[in-house]
């Protein structure tokens, strides 16, 4: 159960820590100064913070993680060859990928995966969280590309965190 003056002990703490070593002292004024801080910027933002999920799989976050990072080492390789190549062979696109998840959290995350990689952007989200737009610099095939987003990125965040549809 949380407090309502504390709604966030762990965020809090990690705010006075940062403030202490952003300061690189810990005199009793900035050690104050770090605990208020800690204390009030949660309390002011609480209707802005998202609950996070539980992960149920941390070993495979941590794998998801190096995927992620892989795919974005290959995709700028493969967007530089996009570029410097010639421009009649690109075929950009517009490609709507149905969601399966519904956590605010996880689902900007999966948005972010996508627009961290080069080559995509998410470009929209319907406002019932069901369809999302994605715009591809190559896109020959766009069933492939949506197979591809939900078997390697949607499908894992849905094992790593509790946030399937109910």
């Amino acid at each position: 159960m949380r407090s309502r003056m504390l709604p966030k002990p762990a965020l809090s703490l990690l705010l006075a820590m940062l403030w202490l070593m952003l300061n690189n002292t810990l005199s009793a004024g900035h050690l104050l100064l770090g605990l208020l801080l800690g204390w009030a910027i949660p309390l002011l933002v609480q209707g802005f913070l998202v609950d996070l999920p539980a992960v149920r799989r941390p070993l495979k976050l941590c794998l998801f993680c190096v995927k992620v990072f892989y795919d974005i080492v290959l995709a700028n390789l493969h967007v530089a060859k996009l570029v410097l190549g010639p421009r009649g062979n690109l075929q950009p696109a517009f490609v709507e990928v149905p969601m399966m998840i519904e956590h605010p959290f996880v689902l900007a995350m999966l948005t972010s995966i996508i627009s961290l990689t080069p080559g995509t952007v998410s470009a929209a989200l319907r406002p019932d969280h069901k369809i999302l737009l994605i715009h591809a610099l190559d896109a020959p095939d766009i069933e492939a590309l949506v197979a591809e987003v939900k078997n390697r990125y949607e499908t894992p965040l849905l094992e790593i965190f509790e946030c399937s549809r109910t």
